[in-house]
């Protein structure tokens, strides 16, 4: 660790001091107070453009202003699909400041994936880019709902607004327009009627029913789960995170860029993930700190050139969201000499990060636990001494508590849990069960130290590179082909991306496809990361099933694993 990072424990109490009354406050207030104090220094910062402070604030009003004048207000909900721009930021605190909802979209969403969020939400507004590596955004609306750029559609009654980042359309404004819009009215904005406990974001996430669940995130529940994790992480004074994660997702929005305005501290979002312009970065920005998925972490530690850049300012560093390999820990402890390591567990319904393991915590922790609750400080809940989160297991068929350091469902109560899915009252109360406790999904335990170890999923889902798949919205798409009869997706062990996914195709009757002729049809129709990367072939009859006829999943990824040890290729 440089010289001029304080110790651990110094750096907590700093925190823990330094907002003590941030509790009452909403993500748009919280950062004016922020901007009060840090004003001049960088917030945003990538290689062409740097956005202080002050600039966000002062871009947001702009925005909000903007937007106001185009009908948006208190209550409407916003969907962003939008790439790690330094725009997304301002905009972001734009609807937040109107005492709007932001809906950040998965911008690797395709076209039905996008018109089932913009329905499904009932969003007033919709901000996207034109196009991104690849996909069209205009067009996907086209082919959604025709006419779109005249205003309300009959498929989206309640969708009065489209703004484009880049090239638009007549009579569409772009985000230039709005802000300079913004910019030119005189009129002060109305104080933010949104109290904390109101949904500052609908967060989207993969569902057992293979569509996408909105979960209702408050401005409490993100407030205390970044306070948190700056205070359990002691981020020092002016802390800079390059992450190339979304920001439409909890773990590069949270962990990133609300950890770091606790502290003054600058976020250098990318793109997209490049190992050799992390590298770059690093050494440019003189970051410190990077949040990484293991196959980030893997790639950058394996780069040919990490040798040939200064990556002296660097000392910690986030690897989550699936397993890291021990081996990568190691190389980045001793090849890139970084004292502070860490991982944790968390899910969309609980912010983020709800455990973490110690910033000195060592390898034996790293790799055999997800780590312990966060130290919250005042970001905990005062009857239970602090602390900001509980965690129990339950049987996972009945959902009846388990005793201590058993086996089974991890359940967990907090203040950072969702009040549940917008607008989806039985799904949500299939999330809880009695006394508040909010269902994981994932088999674990709670260790005598109070680490949590995880042990499996009592769930089909299943995460690739981060991500959360679900395996009914891929069989779907794979039983619309001819040749296809029966699909059934499962999840695969994975070194460099935790799991990816594996088909079991049932061929109908006198119709045949290729593997790689599936393969091709999924990429078509669904994100990057649902994409099956194995198909394998079987009959209805060679179907492991229970004995009432339901096809046992587990033992087809025993099949699957058993195949490819075999054959090497699948």
């Amino acid at each position: 660790m440089t010289a001029a990072v304080p110790a651990l424990a110094e750096r907590r109490n700093a925190i823990a001091t330094m907002y003590p009354q941030w509790q009452e406050q909403t993500l748009d207030r919280a950062f004016w107070q922020a901007t009060e104090r840090f004003g001049d220094r960088p917030f945003v910062i990538s290689d062409e453009l740097t956005l202080t402070y002050r600039q966000v604030v002062e871009q947001a009003e702009d925005f909000a202003r903007g937007l106001r004048a185009r009908g948006i207000g208190p209550g409407d909900r916003v969907a962003l699909v939008m790439g790690n721009y330094p725009v997304y930021v301002p905009i972001a605190y734009a609807v937040w400041r109107l005492g709007a909802t932001l809906i950040p979209v998965n911008f690797a969403f395709k076209t039905d994936e996008l018109g089932y969020v913009i329905e499904q939400s009932q969003c007033r507004a919709v901000i996207t880019m034109d196009t991104f590596r690849g996909l069209d955004y205009l067009a996907m609306l086209d082919e959604l709902s025709p006419g779109w750029e005249q205003g309300v559609t009959d498929r989206y009654p309640n969708l009065s607004l489209v703004v484009v980042h880049g090239q638009s359309r007549p009579g569409v404004p772009t985000v230039e327009q709005v802000m300079a819009d913004g910019h030119g009215d005189a009129a002060p904005l109305a104080p933010s009627p949104a109290a904390p406990t109101d949904p500052a974001v609908i967060m989207y996430t993969s569902g057992t029913t293979g569509l996408p669940k909105g979960v209702l995130q408050s401005h409490d529940n993100l407030l205390r789960n970044s306070f948190a994790a700056a205070l359990h992480r002691g981020f020092e004074d002016g802390r800079r995170i390059i992450s190339a994660l979304p920001l439409y997702h909890a773990f590069g929005l949270v962990m990133g860029l609300f950890a770091a305005s606790w502290v003054g501290g600058a976020v250098i979002p990318q793109l997209q993930f490049d190992p050799l312009a992390t590298l770059k970065s690093i050494e440019r920005h003189r970051v410190s700190d990077a949040l990484f998925v293991p196959t980030m972490a893997m790639a950058v530690i394996e780069h040919p050139a990490v040798r040939d850049h200064d990556l002296s300012s660097l000392f910690a560093c986030l690897s989550a969201a699936a397993a890291t390999p021990r081996w990568v820990w190691q190389s980045m402890k001793e090849g890139l000499d970084l004292p502070e390591l860490i991982t944790g567990y968390g899910m969309t319904e609980l912010s983020a990060a709800t455990t973490l393991t110690d910033p000195d915590g060592d390898m034996d922790q790293l790799t055999d636990t997800v780590g312990r609750i966060v130290n919250g400080g005042c970001a905990g809940i005062p009857e239970l001494g602090g602390i900001v989160a509980e965690y129990r297991t339950c049987d996972p068929y009945s959902g009846e508590m388990l005793p201590e350091g058993a086996e089974g469902e991890l359940v967990c109560r907090s203040p950072m849990a969702t009040s549940g899915y917008f607008k989806l009252p039985e799904r949500t109360a299939e999330l809880f069960i009695d006394g508040g406790w909010l269902r994981s999904g994932d088999l674990g335990r709670v260790l005598p130290n109070g680490f949590l170890q995880l042990t499996g999923r009592s769930k089909e889902l299943y995460k690739s590179g981060g991500e959360l798949v679900a395996p009914k919205e891929v069989e779907d798409i794979l039983i619309a082909h001819d040749a296809v009869l029966q699909a059934f997706v499962i999840g695969l062990p994975d070194d460099r991306w935790g799991e990816v996914g594996a088909a079991w195709i049932v061929p109908d009757a006198g119709a045949t496809a290729s593997g790689e002729e599936l393969i091709e049809w999924c990429q078509t129709r669904l994100a990057r990361f649902k994409w099956p990367r194995h198909i394998f072939f079987t009959t209805a009859d060679d179907l492991p099933k229970t004995p009432t006829g339901k096809v046992q999943k587990f033992e087809l990824v025993k099949l699957a694993v058993a195949q490819l040890d075999g054959q090497g290729t699948a």
